[in-house]
C-alpha cells in the first residue's frame, strides 16, 4: 500500500513540477525575451538617432572615423551609406568589398526619412543581429546588435530552471515518501479495525482526529462501529430473550434453512429426539417423519403456513405440526403434543357416547310408562294428565338430547363411516326439499330450490359432488328445521347450490328476523343457543349445528354462516366436487 501511494504521490508532483516549468517556460520567459528584445531596441534605437546626429555635426573626423567610434561605444557595428545604398564607411569591414545596402529593410526606411529596424540572421557570422538605421542628409546610418548575447542568457534562465525543477522533484520523492509512508500508516489503521470488526470485534476503533478527509474517514468509521456495536448488542439481547422465551415454551421448536439443514431448536425439541439435534445437519438425522418432512418442504417452497399430523415423530405420541416460512428461506415449525389431549379427548367423548347410550334405555322406559299412563287415565284427572304431559315431554327431549350427543361423539370420533359418493347436487337438493315439502306447508312456510344463474351451469349442469347422502341430508334436515323455527316469520325458505372455487357451495336461506353478529362465530359449538328460552320451548338440543359442522369436516368440506338483522340468514357449506 505504502509503494502504490509513493508512487501516486510522485506521480501528482511530476505533472505539477512540468507543468509549472513548461508555464515558466513559455509564458515568463516569452515575457521576459520579448521585453528584454524591446528594450535592446529601444536603446539601439537611441544610439542610432545619435550617432545620425554626429555624422551631421562633426566636421572635424572622417566617416571611417566616427564610424569606428560609434561601433566602440555603442558595442555594435557601425555602417554610413549614401542615398544610393553604396556603403561609405564601417566599422568592421572594408566599405569597397561591400554590396550595396540599399534594399537592406532598415536602410530603405532611413531612405524614406524615417527611422527603421530589422532583425536577422548573418550569413558570413551565423548569429541573429539586431539592426537600426536613422536618415542623414545625403543618405543614412545603421548600428547592428549581435542578439547572440539574449540566446545565451535565455540558454542560461532555462538552465536554472531545469535544475530548480530537479531540485523540487528531490524536494518531491522526500514529502511523497514522507506522506506516503504516514497515509498508509493511518489507512492500513482503517483495515486492521475492518479485520477486528470483520473477525467479531466490534469494539475496535481507528481512533484518528486529524482535520483531513482520512481523519474525517476514521471519525465516520468509528461512529458507525459504534452503532453497530449498539444494534449488535440489541440484536443478540433480543436473540437471547427469544431463545429463553422458546426455551420455556412446551412446544417443539425447529428452525429450517432453505437447503435443509437445522438452524435451531428449543431445549423442549432436543429432548424430545432421541439421537438428539445437531445443527447444521440434515434435518431429516432429527426428524425422519414424513409428513412432517412434506409439511417443511411445502411452507419453505410455498410460502405459506402449513399444517399436518406426524405420528413417526416419537412412537406411541402424536403431533400437530405447523410450518411457517421464514422471510430469508426455510421455515420454522412448531410441533404440539397432542397425545394427552387427545387421550382426554377420547375419554370425553367416549364417556358422553357410554352416559348416552346408557340413558337411551331408562327414557325410552319413561317415555313408555308415561304414554301408557297418559292412555290409561280418563280426562276426568286433568292434573295427573298434566303431570303424565310434563314427565313424556321432557322425556322425549331428553331422548333426543342423548340420541344428538350420541350422534356427535360418533361423528368426532370417526366411529361414523361416510360412505362417500358422486352425487348430482340436484338430486341433494331436492331429497331435502321433498322431505320438507309438507312440514313447511303446514307452517305456512313455502320451501323454493335455486340454481346459479351462471350461464355455464344449469339444474343440471353443476358437477357431482363427493358426499354420503344420509349424512348430507341430516345437514339439509338441521339447517332446514333451524330456518322454520327462527325464520318462519319471512314466509320462505330457499334452498340452492352454486360453483365455488373450492368445489360446490349449498345453501339454506330464510327471511326471518336475522341473527346478531357477536353471536355467529360461536354458532356452531355444542349446546350454543341465540335465543334460550325460545330454543328450549321449541324442543331443540343446541347440537344440531355442531353435528352438522363435524359431518362437513368429515366430508373434507366447511361450513358457515351469515346474517343481517331483519334480513334473514344464510348458512353455506361446501362440499368437494367428484374427481
Amino acid at each position: 500500500m505504502k509503494n502504490r501511494i509513493f508512487f501516486k504521490l510522485l506521480a501528482a508532483f511530476l505533472v505539477v513540477i512540468a507543468a509549472t516549468a513548461v508555464t515558466l517556460d513559455v509564458m515568463l520567459g516569452s515575457a521576459w525575451e520579448t521585453s528584454l528584445r524591446t528594450e535592446i531596441e529601444r536603446n539601439l534605437t537611441q544610439k542610432t538617432l545619435l550617432f545620425a546626429h554626429r555624422v551631421e555635426a562633426d566636421r572635424t573626423h572622417s566617416l571611417t572615423e566616427i564610424a569606428a567610434q560609434e561601433g566602440q561605444a555603442a558595442g555594435a557595428r557601425a555602417t554610413i551609406i549614401d542615398a544610393s545604398g553604396k556603403v561609405l564607411a564601417d566599422s568592421e569591414a572594408n566599405p569597397a568589398t561591400m554590396e550595396n545596402h540599399a534594399s537592406r529593410k532598415e536602410f530603405a526606411a532611413a531612405l524614406a526619412g524615417r527611422p527603421g529596424s530589422n532583425e536577422r540572421r548573418s550569413a558570413t557570422l551565423g548569429i541573429p543581429f539586431l539592426y537600426v538605421a536613422a536618415p542623414i542628409s545625403g543618405g543614412a546610418v545603421r548600428l547592428a546588435y549581435p542578439l547572440s548575447d539574449v540566446e545565451a542568457v535565455q540558454a542560461q534562465v532555462r538552465r536554472h530552471l531545469l535544475w530548480g525543477s530537479a531540485l523540487a522533484l528531490a524536494i518531491a520523492l522526500a514529502f511523497a515518501a514522507v506522506a506516503s509512508t504516514w497515509s498508509a500508516w493511518r489507512l492500513q489503521r482503517i483495515l486492521d479495525m475492518a479485520a477486528r470488526i470483520a473477525q467479531g470485534d466490534l469494539s475496535a476503533r481507528v481512533d484518528d482526529h486529524s482535520p483531513d478527509e482520512i481523519g474525517r474517514l476514521a471519525a465516520a468509521l468509528d461512529k458507525t462501529a459504534g452503532q453497530i456495536e449498539r444494534s449488535f448488542a440489541a440484536v443478540r439481547s433480543s436473540q437471547r430473550q427469544l431463545e429463553t422465551l422458546l426455551n420455556s415454551m412446551q412446544d417443539a421448536v425447529i428452525a429450517v434453512s432453505a437447503d435443509g439443514l437445522v438452524q435451531w431448536v428449543n431445549q423442549p425439541l432436543d429432548r424430545l429426539v432421541p439421537q438428539h439435534a445437531r445443527l447444521h445437519a440434515p434435518v431429516v438425522e432429527t426428524i425422519r417423519d414424513p409428513d412432517f418432512l412434506a409439511t417443511v418442504k411445502a411452507a419453505t417452497t410455498t410460502k405459506t403456513v402449513k399444517t399436518a399430523r406426524a405420528t413417526s415423530i416419537v412412537p406411541g405420541r402424536a403431533f400437530d405440526v405447523t410450518a411457517a416460512p421464514l422471510p430469508g428461506g426455510g421455515a420454522v415449525a412448531v410441533l404440539r403434543d397432542l397425545t394427552e389431549t387427545e387421550r382426554v379427548e377420547k375419554t370425553r367423548r367416549d364417556f358422553i357416547a357410554n352416559v348416552s347410550h346408557e340413558l337411551r334405555t331408562p327414557l325410552t322406559s319413561i317415555q313408555g310408562y308415561s304414554e301408557t299412563l297418559l292412555d290409561s287415565t280418563p280426562e276426568s284427572g286433568a292434573p295427573n294428565r298434566e303431570f303424565l304431559e310434563i314427565i313424556r315431554k321432557n322425556a322425549a327431549r331428553m331422548s333426543r338430547l342423548t340420541e344428538d350427543l350420541l350422534t356427535l361423539a360418533r361423528v368426532e370420533s370417526g366411529e361414523t363411516r361416510f360412505e362417500a359418493e358422486p352425487v348430482p347436487p340436484s338430486e341433494l337438493l331436492g331429497d331435502a326439499e321433498e322431505s320438507f315439502r309438507e312440514i313447511a306447508r303446514s307452517q305456512g312456510v313455502e320451501l323454493q330450490i335455486e340454481y346459479s344463474q351462471d350461464k355455464d351451469h344449469g339444474p343440471e349442469g353443476l358437477p357431482p359432488v363427493l358426499a354420503d347422502r344420509e349424512a348430507i341430508h341430516q345437514v339439509f334436515a338441521n339447517l332446514i328445521d333451524n330456518a322454520m323455527k327462527y325464520g318462519r316469520s319471512g314466509g320462505r325458505i330457499v334452498l340452492g347450490a352454486r360453483p365455488s372455487q373450492r368445489g360446490i357451495e349449498f345453501y339454506v336461506q330464510d327471511f326471518g328476523t336475522g341473527i346478531p353478529s357477536e353471536h355467529l362465530p360461536r354458532l356452531f359449538e355444542r349446546f350454543y343457543r341465540v335465543d334460550k328460552a325460545r330454543s328450549r320451548e321449541s324442543g331443540g338440543t343446541g347440537l344440531g349445528l355442531a353435528i352438522a359442522k363435524h359431518i362437513m369436516l368429515a366430508h373434507g368440506g366447511s361450513i358457515r354462516a351469515e346474517s343481517e338483522l331483519n334480513h334473514g340468514s344464510i348458512f353455506v357449506f361446501t362440499l368437494p366436487t367428484a374427481a
